[in-house]
């Protein structure tokens, strides 16, 4: 098994020395304190400075932490925060609707599922904690499109993968399906990633009404859709209501 790398170990150890006390040191402290020579030390700075990671101030030339590396770990928090605080709505929706329960956030052009409760049964289920999910396949990525404009246009310009024959896969179509979500504060999607497939989600928000999640329920169309093919109303009531109970918790006002 190979062994830790020394230059990230050194780089970690100016991250957490920066990250105490004052916070601003100059090249020749950082290398005093860490024991590294000098040029060492120049060197990881102005790599760690290269990501965003590190700044240095132009009036002392001494470094402190950069926003790129303040806002990794603000989204952090987030998650964890969004995790934290959803978990037992969550337990509530899965009980009440029966079906299984996801939480998601955006990364990387994709829904990332951060919490997942099964559904209550006895039938064999798959953790999707730290899945990747389709944003513009699935309710809970419809919800986020619906609530970011930047997300939403720079989909609508890529190729959107046809996972099933209903897969809105145009972006005049999926434009026309945000407004949609916009207009009735929910999301559904029928069959659009897997055949046979139904999801329902709406949006959690946290502080200033920011959408910064989305919580929904995925099972089979029979359960999910009422006898005309639409979603329950029983479960989309379900589904909103979680999500309001989550936005309250996380600071939103009331919507």
């Amino acid at each position: 098994m190979p062994g830790p790398v020394q230059s990230i170990e050194r780089a970690a150890a100016i991250l957490r020395l920066l990250a105490r006390g004052s916070g601003r040191l100059g090249v020749g402290e950082i290398a005093s304190s860490l024991e590294l020579a000098k040029g060492t030390a120049h060197g990881i700075l102005r790599t760690l400075q290269g990501v965003g990671f590190i700044e240095q101030d132009t009036a002392t030339g001494k470094y402190q932490l950069g926003a790129a590396l303040l806002h990794l770990g603000t989204s952090y928090l987030d998650v964890n925060e969004l995790r934290s605080r959803a978990i037992n709505w969550a337990d509530a929706l899965a009980a009440r609707s029966g079906e299984a329960v996801r939480i998601g956030t955006p990364l990387d052009g994709k829904v990332l599922v951060v919490h997942h409760v099964f559904r209550p049964d006895d039938t064999l289920q798959t953790l999707d904690v730290g899945s990747l999910l389709p944003l513009h396949a699935t309710a809970m990525g419809k919800v986020l499109l619906s609530y970011d404009a930047d997300l939403a246009t720079a989909l609508r310009r890529s190729e959107l993968e046809p996972f099933t024959r209903r897969t809105v896969v145009t972006g005049t179509g999926l434009a026309r399906v945000l407004t949609g979500v916009r207009e009735a504060g929910w999301a559904d999607e029928i069959q659009e990633y897997i055949a046979g497939q139904a999801s329902v989600a709406a949006p959690i928000r946290g502080h200033g009404g920011l959408v910064v999640g989305a919580i929904g329920i995925a099972g089979a169309t029979e359960r999910i859709l009422d006898g005309k093919g639409h979603p329950d109303p029983r479960l989309v009531n379900y589904v909103r209501d979680a999500a309001r109970a989550v936005s309250r918790d996380l600071g939103a006002a009331r919507w």
